[in-house]
């Protein structure tokens, strides 16, 4: 994109003094402050809400907020020649979270729970395209558990087995039990009327929440990139920043229980949020996830990084058991 920056940087009213390469984007240091240029692959109306919301969360004393540039024209997205979009926003200097850092993951947990809190002030109309189905996380865990069925029916009618193969069908059977108990959980919750369609545990989501998109600098905490934003549950965020890092810390519980305790000071959570964290921790994401991976690849060479990463998911099980039978403790399912 770098040879059409300047032919997209004309269509902004500000002045620009240097350019500079970032991940997939233009830094730009301009007359207004340090600013990203980045292609965006989302709606103009995606783009017109991101718009609102984030200076929603400026207005709401949010200093470090990434907020979108209009340009000339006032428009929330720049198009070049062919048709390509992109957006500009304002940006920062900073280090990203450190993953293996307990101070920066419990810092990051915070400032994830008091961004909760503001976007559930938001009074706004959200549009009908942000917002995720109830049961759209049943559809999909049915739809993984269907996988690995697949891949074991697959796998065990092989003649010849690699060492990744025996070793997924040495236990695929639990992680399946897991899969089928959780997906009896989901519909449990449905029947119940507690499947999320109460607002307690809907609000607007990040919706990509992780280390990389956490900040740290002399001015605090900020959370960046929010081109994934949406209305769902808000705890999927914490689940799939939690799992993420637990994943890195071989689920130490000292760690687990530390970060719940740290989003829970700056917002507590319900026993209906509670129960949806527990729900998207316990299904086996990464055993899918690496199942899935091994059956759409060339399965005549497996590398041996393939079989690491099963092994490390098959060692750490007995850790996430332990964890997510403490945080399961009050809950009535």
């Amino acid at each position: 994109m770098y040879n059409r920056v300047n032919q997209i940087l004309e269509q902004y009213p500000l002045t620009v003094n240097q350019t500079g390469k970032g991940r997939g984007a233009a830094l730009c240091d301009t007359d207004q402050g340090l600013k990203i240029l980045k292609e965006y692959s989302g709606s103009e109306a995606r783009a017109d809400f991101l718009y609102k919301v984030l200076l929603f969360l400026r207005e709401n004393g949010q200093k470090r907020v990434d907020c979108i540039v209009k340009t000339t024209e006032g428009r929330t997205i720049a198009v070049d020649t062919d048709e390509t979009s992109y957006l500009m926003r304002d940006w920062y200097e900073g280090r990203e979270c450190d993953a293996r850092s307990r101070e920066d993951i419990l810092k990051a947990t915070a400032r994830l729970a008091e961004l909760h809190t503001i976007l559930r002030r938001y009074q706004e109309e959200i549009p009908s395209f942000l917002k995720v189905s109830p049961d759209a996380l049943l559809l999909e865990n049915e739809k993984h558990a269907r996988e690995l069925k697949k891949v074991k029916n697959y796998i065990r009618g092989k003649k010849k087995k690699n060492d990744f193969e025996m070793e997924f069908l040495r236990h695929c059977s639990v992680f399946l039990d897991q899969a089928d108990q959780v997906i009896r959980l989901q519909k449990q919750e449905m029947e119940q009327g507690h499947n999320g369609e109460n607002q307690e545990v809907y609000g607007i989501c990040h919706g990509d929440f992780n280390h990389h998109n956490v900040l740290f600098s002399r001015e605090g905490v900020s959370i960046v990139n929010y081109e994934k934003a949406l209305f769902d549950v808000q705890v999927s965020d914490f689940s799939n920043f939690m799992r993420k890092i637990m994943e890195k810390h071989n689920w130490n519980l000292g760690l687990g229980m530390d970060m719940l305790d740290s989003y829970e000071k700056k917002r507590t959570l319900t026993e209906a949020e509670m129960k949806q964290l527990y729900i998207r921790l316990a299904f086996p994401e990464k055993f899918w996830k690496i199942s899935n991976h091994y059956y759409n690849t060339s399965k005549a060479w497996v590398c041996g990084r393939n079989l690491e990463k099963l092994s490390r998911v098959v060692e750490q099980k007995e850790a996430k058991d332990r964890f997510l039978q403490i945080i399961s403790y009050n809950l009535l399912f």
